[in-house]
């Protein structure tokens, strides 16, 4: 599996690009059933962060992320600090992210965030319009890269992303996080945004500066993705100057 100059030309052009299939049938299951072991508490990770999701899709009223298990359920809506499990870290270093993050980082890259996201069936979040970046992210250098890894099938009908094409080009809207409706009208106007259906497996590279937004999950399949900031490994946190994890270099981190 290769990463093209076409992938890159329509990455560079539109903020987005599609790389495939890059899970196989084994593959994806491994991951299906691994994270539904973390949830279920059968594989315990105490640092890992968790959020379950709320009682209703309103996302001011999410509760709050935090690190330990929060209880046997597959109602999650958030468990970040993935890279500690050895199934997810060797996903996170497969040889086309490692090609992607060579071209766009460098040598010795690290990550924000290695965070499964879920929309449980007939329920989920909406997520509004927003770009990764940002002071509240609190990172000498913002992300650039994003895989954004299926583990269910993306749907319309059960929330998947949407995206603005080509808003990566407008820059930081907003060091907020998430633009105002002002800002909203000029960058996301009614029909620019696209929906990005993915099967199950595939993975779509995405520019952290691309507008992007979700819906609520009213079917009976679960919606669940995980993604991974990559990001320059000599980036540092902006309050304690510590370092990320590194996940390609010669500090890389090893699966057990």
């Amino acid at each position: 599996m290769e990463y093209s100059d076409e992938h890159h030309v329509h990455f560079e052009e539109h903020g987005y690009v599609r790389l495939g299939k890059v899970l196989d049938d084994a593959g994806l299951a491994e991951l299906q059933e691994r994270i539904d072991a973390i949830m279920l508490g059968e594989i315990p990770y105490p640092e890992m962060e968790f959020q379950l999701d709320g009682e209703d899709a309103d996302y001011a009223k999410m509760p709050t992320v935090s690190a330990g298990h929060k209880g046997t359920t597959l109602q999650y809506r958030k468990i970040m600090g993935l890279e500690q499990d050895p199934v997810y870290l060797a996903y996170m270093q497969h040889s086309l992210f490692r090609q992607i993050t060579r071209r766009y980082i460098g040598e010795d890259v690290s990550i924000f965030r290695a965070m499964f996201m879920n929309k449980p069936a007939e329920k989920g979040t909406i997520l509004p319009w927003h770009q990764d970046v940002g002071v509240g992210w609190g990172v000498g250098y913002n992300p650039t890269t994003t895989v954004w890894t299926a583990i269910d099938p993306a749907t319309v009908a059960n929330g998947c992303m949407q995206v603005v094409p080509g808003s990566h080009k407008h820059g930081v809207i907003t060091e907020g996080h998430f633009p105002s409706e002002e800002q909203l009208a000029e960058y996301a106007p009614p029909g620019a945004e696209i929906d990005l259906e993915a099967e199950a497996g595939e993975a779509i590279l995405l520019n952290n500066l691309l507008l992007h937004r979700s819906g609520i999950n009213p079917t009976g399949q679960s919606r669940r993705a995980f993604s991974i900031a990559y990001m320059d490994g000599a980036s540092r946190s902006v309050s304690t100057g510590e370092g990320y994890p590194m996940i390609f270099g010669a500090e890389a981190l090893i699966p057990a």
